[in-house]
Parts: C-alpha cells; sequence; structure tokens
C-alpha cells in the first residue's frame, strides 16, 4: 500500500533593526519588535492558523487516517507564544489527535550542524524539550535546517538517539534511484533517510496557479491518480512544503486549502494511506544504504548551501559568528545567549545572497550584510567583555570540559540522592 507522507514546516525570523555603525557599544537592543509582531500576524492570519485548522478537519473527516508532520522552529514557538498564542493551542490540539507528529529542528533553525556540532546537539536537545514540554511527544525525527544533512550531520544524530532523518532527494545524490523508498544512512546504519519528492512537492509549492504549467489546473483528483499510477514497490512518497505555501505562495483563492482539504478523500479512495515520518521509517525496510559525502539542502537548483554561505559577505559574516561559539557557551548571561540564537538564524545569511535574497527586507545583499555585521560588532564586544580574546581557544575548551565534567557528575550524585530517598521510603514502609 503507498502511503504519502506530508510535512508542513514553519520558521520565521526575529527582524533585525536598522543597526548603524554610531550604535554599537550604545544601543544592545537588535530588533525590529514592531515588524516582526507585523510579520507573524501575516503569516498566522493569512497561512498557518488556516493551514492548521485545515489539517484538523482533515484528521477528522478522515476519522484519524490522515496523519502529517509538522517542523516548527524553536524561535518560532517562542514567537507563537509572545504574539500568537491561538497557535500554541492549535497546535496542542493537533499533537492530542494523535495523527500529527512534530519533529525536531535546531532551535534557532541555524547551519550549527556544518559549523559547530556541540551547538548544533545544544539546540536538538533545547528543541526537543520545548516540544515535550509544549506537545507531550518526544522527537526521533530530525528535519534539519533547509534540509541539511550529510554522512558527517549521520553519525551526530545517531550518536544523539535519534532515529529518522528527512532530507532532499538531490538528483545528484540520488542518480536513477527513487526517492520514494526508505533509505539508511551509509555511516550510521541504524539511522533511516526519508528524501524529499522534488518534484511532487514543488507542484505545489511553486506551480499550482501557474497558468503556464503543463498540469495546469490541478485537482486533488487528478494529483491522487498521478500518485496511485507509481511504480507499485514505491510506497513511500514525501511531500514536504513550507507551510506559508498555503495562503501566501499561493493565495487562498487559486483553491489550494481547498486542494489540501479534498486529497485525503481520493487518496484513500485509491487505497493511499497517510503516514508520519517517523511510521513510515517503522513500516519500511530500508531500500539500501545512500552515502551523502557533501552537504545539501532544499534550496536552489544545486541543492546545496550555496544560498546561506556561498559568497565573502556571507562566510566572513559566518566565521565571525562562529569563532566566539565557545566563550557565548561559557557565558550565564541570558540575554546574551538568546541573541546567540536569533543571530544565528540562517534568514540572516539568505538576505545576504546576492542570487537568492528569499523573504528579504533590505534592499540589496550588501545592505543586509553592513546591517548584520553592525549588530554582530556590538554583540562580540560584549562576549569579550565576559571572555575577552586573549583567553586562547583552548583553554576555554579546558574550562568548557570541566564544566560539562561537574554537571555530569551533579547530575549522577542527583541520581544516587533520589534512589536513596526511594530505599529510604520503601524501608520506612516495611
Amino acid at each position: 500500500m503507498k502511503n504519502i507522507v506530508f510535512c508542513f514546516q514553519m520558521h520565521a525570523p526575529y527582524r533585525l533593526k536598522r543597526y548603524r555603525f554610531f550604535d554599537i557599544g550604545q544601543d544592545h537592543y537588535y530588533y525590529d519588535d514592531m515588524l516582526t509582531e507585523e510579520n507573524i500576524e501575516h503569516l498566522v492570519s493569512e497561512s498557518y492558523l488556516p493551514l492548521c485548522q485545515n489539517i484538523k478537519e482533515m484528521i477528522q473527516f478522515s476519522h484519524g487516517k490522515f496523519h502529517c508532520a509538522l517542523s516548527v522552529s524553536g524561535l518560532l514557538l517562542d514567537m507563537f507564544q509572545q504574539y500568537a498564542p491561538e497557535m500554541v493551542d492549535i497546535l496542542k490540539d493537533l499533537s492530542q489527535t494523535g495523527c500529527v507528529e512534530f519533529v525536531s529542528t535546531p532551535y534557532a533553525y541555524s547551519l550549527a550542524a556544518e559549523y559547530n556540532k556541540l551547538d548544533f546537539e545544544e539546540q536538538l536537545h533545547r528543541h526537543a524539550a520545548q516540544i515535550e514540554e509544549l506537545f507531550g511527544q518526544k522527537p526521533t525525527t530530525v528535519w534539519n535546517t533547509e534540509l541539511l544533512y550529510s554522512d558527517e550531520i549521520a553519525v551526530t544524530l545517531a550518536e544523539l538517539g535519534y532515529k529518522v532523518v528527512m532530507t532532499e532527494g538531490a538528483k545528484h545524490v540520488l542518480s536513477w534511484k527513487s526517492p520514494n523508498y526508505v533509505y539508511s544512512a551509509a555511516t550510521a546504519p541504524k539511522v533511516k533517510l526519508l528524501l524529499r519528492n522534488t518534484p511532487l512537492s514543488d507542484e505545489l509549492a511553486f506551480h499550482f496557479s501557474d497558468p503556464a504549467w503543463k498540469n495546469f489546473p490541478l485537482d486533488a483528483e487528478q494529483y491522487a491518480q498521478r500518485l496511485s499510477e507509481l511504480p507499485a514497490e514505491e510506497q513511500v512518497i514525501n511531500i514536504w512544503l513550507g507551510a506559508e505555501t498555503f495562503g501566501i505562495r499561493q493565495r487562498q483563492e487559486t483553491g489550494i486549502f481547498a486542494f489540501l482539504k479534498a486529497l485525503p478523500f481520493y487518496a484513500l479512495e485509491r487505497e493511499i494511506g497517510f503516514l508520519t515520518p517517523a511510521e513510515a521509517a517503522k513500516k519500511q525496510s530500508s531500500a539500501g544504504a545512500l552515502s551523502i559525502p557533501y552537504p545539501i539542502t532544499w534550496t536552489g537548483e544545486a541543492k546545496d548551501l550555496a544560498a546561506y554561505n556561498g559568497n565573502d559577505l556571507q562566510q566572513e559574516a559566518l566565521n565571525k559568528l562562529y569563532a566566539v561559539a565557545e566563550r557565548v557557551r561559557l557565558c550565564q548571561d541570558k540575554r546574551l545567549k538568546n541573541d546567540w540564537l536569533i543571530l544565528q538564524d540562517v534568514s540572516h545569511l539568505r538576505y545576504m545572497s546576492h542570487t537568492d535574497p528569499y523573504g528579504t527586507y533590505y534592499e540589496s545583499a550588501y545592505d543586509a550584510f553592513i546591517n548584520y555585521m553592525n549588530v554582530l560588532s556590538d554583540f562580540l564586544q560584549l562576549v569579550d567583555e565576559q571572555y575577552p580574546t586573549t583567553i586562547e581557544n583552548e583553554e576555554l575548551n579546558e574550562l568548557l570540559t570541566t564544566i560539562n565534567n561537574q554537571e555530569k557528575e551533579i547530575a549522577h550524585l542527583e541520581n544516587e540522592i533520589k534512589a536513596l530517598r526511594k530505599r529510604k521510603a520503601a524501608a520506612k514502609s516495611e
């Protein structure tokens, strides 16, 4: 039986305010709260909320047969709690249906997986804890930032105990293979890989309302029929989209919401089911190991990192930012740590792209770079005040190792104390 694995990805950045050279050292607040709130309200009212309401109805009308996944970044969940609490409520409702899987993603939606392994691990831990606290789920599946993946990243995720990783079904990786199978990571055999079906996903994301597109107009019955005609052995069809596809990239008047709501009916009629990523990986055995030695993403024609680190501006920003990772990890200043997360958001780097500055609100890539670097300069000064650059990274690493060992020892002792208390209570009861 064929199954569709739907995943809807949600992320939005905190907007940086216009921050000039003369603000460095004088103003330590970097954000345009009004612009951020307006953006979140727009996303929620036009896209996120109606999409979630649709998903809830689809689950109800299908009697629980419609399953899907949501990838919601930690920073966005923070903004929902501040600006749109109704989103937290409906996400909780979806979780309680048992039909929606919340997948883990780096808290800041950053490139830490490529630039700082420890920070990548910390962000995944923090996001997983947030998902568990808000929605009562412990994530076992990872949607890394922009579907970033490589053999090296697979090893890290296996060490963290994750079972399933989602990534792009890039042509240069798959060659003659199909994305409609479950694979295993070549460097971590216990980790299963799900690959996005790029053509089928992009039909909805980019072509749905295009009258020049060969399949226009697309309706749910036609789409379901095409899926049913795929080879019988191809049983996992991964359709993953940015949630803003619904209501913003494809406006409501195009019929995109009606299409989505009708799809389960026509799919189930053709004996096509719906699974979450974790369910698909559990149900299907691996079709073989897949090696991806170089990082891939779901962005651009090349499906690489070029949109985020492909020019000198982006590389300069990344090098300056991650050079202080160890120092930030040691500090106890909550505000500084929060700024660190926000400044890692991959969106700020995307705005510096000359060729693909998606979602930018700057006049140019250079304008985005100057504003970001002014903010970063002030941030770096604050970090330097706590841990001066005169301290070598080796010294910092030794200190960090000592602190981590102490934390582990404290946790071990706390567990021993709990065990002793239980024994004491049991002895008294006897």
